[in-house]
């Protein structure tokens, strides 16, 4: 009876969010002030700590950006931080247990801010509002918060999430009653559209497009409602709505000149989420060859959520343009299927003659060695090299996408340093499976 009540609440908790509350009543890291360099660069762009604020994170590209609205009622750029781990796909989230991150339009009041949470300090995103609702959406606590672990979070670390904290405390302690926090898949560009054109959300990412475009062009908060499934957005004034629609139509159109020029439909597969290509390096860096994370990254990151399906980040899946199905067989597949189901060909017919390179050869009598086709002479596809490693080498390396940001307005990201060897840096090492059993 007690081991299935344990492995009940085992259960609850691997299925839960981020649940973080009630960590430490007496700690007072949610009054760590501002740090003077972003209070330097608020100074800079006319801005002030009383500013009410903004919030747009981006899921593809890991980074996550606070705007501060003027006395003429439009936002301006503050910082944009690179996020540490977020989970789940490129998608919304539908219910509890799915490890996805949210998209949509959330509002965040001061009762959100959980100044105890168990990953440092945090804030809850809203999930689910109105429009998750709607579509009989379920799950909570889906925050932002810090370390570098994630099960339907934005994990920022503790130092970014002290100053993002920071930032919306004083803009609450000035009068701002609720900001908003837009998360999107993906910065929504036309080449990201094209890259997704397929994707069976493509019509919910278009909807959150509309208020992106919004916000672009006006630099005011959209004004959001809800009708029909779908997210209503309310421009006032006819300069604004003409100005919106001439956008759309421009991005439609630059869409158009990219698919006529051989854009490919792509799907993104993630091991379980993604980091910033910063902190993706450090952490890569951090892993031992079986996939365990050494300690001195636990220190730096704080724990950190499945680190092993990082250090290669999504894999790009080819989309047939008529089908919208991953594409069977593509040109850099061929050839390790090909290499790896070679020796489970039915034998030649007796009558087929050796190879001319071996004449005293026998049919039926030669060696494994000399039946087999030579091996590719590429390191990638050496016999020594794991399928799974000659088929998805160098992936990688193509998804490295962060905006251009001055490096004053950067928030702190790790620096990158050679590894280690082994032997000094593994102290004492966690395996995956802890890791996992620990944060998720």
């Amino acid at each position: 009876m007690i081991k299935r009540v344990v492995l009940a609440a085992s259960l609850t908790l691997a299925l839960a969010a981020c649940q973080d509350d009630g960590f430490s009543r007496s700690s007072t890291r949610h009054l760590t002030p501002i740090p003077a360099a972003t209070m330097a660069l608020m100074s800079s762009k006319g801005m002030s700590k009383n500013d009410p604020i903004l919030i747009r994170a981006f899921k593809k590209e890991s980074e996550m950006e606070i705007w501060k609205r003027g006395t003429d009622g439009r936002y301006a750029l503050l910082k944009t931080y690179p996020i540490c781990r977020w989970s789940g796909q490129l998608g919304p989230k539908v219910r509890e247990g799915d490890r996805q991150v949210p998209e949509g339009f959330y509002t965040v009041t001061p009762s959100q801010m959980n100044p105890n949470s168990a990953y440092y300090l945090s804030f809850d995103t809203g999930y689910p509002n109105a429009f998750d609702r709607s579509l009989g959406r379920n799950g909570g606590d889906i925050m932002v918060h810090g370390s570098c672990s994630s099960r339907g979070c934005f994990a920022m670390t503790d130092q970014n999430i002290a100053e993002i904290y920071a930032i919306a405390r004083e803009a609450f302690a000035s009068g701002q009653r609720g900001f908003q926090f837009q998360a999107y898949p993906f910065r929504m560009t036309a080449q990201n559209l094209a890259q997704h054109r397929l994707d069976p959300n493509i019509g919910f990412w278009k909807n959150l497009k509309e208020g992106s475009d919004y916000f672009d062009v006006t630099k005011e908060e959209p004004r959001v409602s809800v009708a029909g499934g779908r997210y209503q957005f309310i421009a006032s004034g006819e300069n604004a709505v003409a100005a919106i629609d001439e956008k759309q139509r421009k991005d439609e159109q630059d869409v158009a000149d990219l698919v006529a020029h051989g854009e490919k439909p792509v799907k993104l597969v993630y091991h379980d989420g993604d980091s910033h290509e910063s902190f993706r390096s450090a952490l890569a860096n951090a892993v031992d060859t079986d996939g365990s994370l050494v300690v001195d990254a636990r220190g730096k990151f704080g724990a950190v959520s499945r680190p092993e399906g990082l250090s290669s980040g999504p894999q790009q899946v080819a989309l047939d343009e008529t089908t919208g199905k991953a594409k069977v067989e593509t040109p850099s597949t061929a050839l390790a299927f090909a290499s790896m189901n070679q020796d489970r060909m039915p034998a030649a017919p007796a009558k087929v003659t050796a190879p001319a390179a071996a004449p005293t050869a026998k049919v039926g009598t030669a060696s494994p060695a000399a039946a087999q086709p030579a091996a590719p002479t590429s390191a990638a596809n050496s016999s020594d090299t794991p399928f799974y490693k000659r088929m998805f080498n160098g992936i990688g390396d193509l998804f490295s996408s962060s905006s251009a940001q001055p490096a004053a307005e950067t928030a702190h990201a790790p620096a990158q340093k050679p590894p280690a060897a082994t032997s000094q840096r593994k102290a004492q090492v966690t395996s995956p499976i802890n890791v996992a059993a620990a944060v998720n």
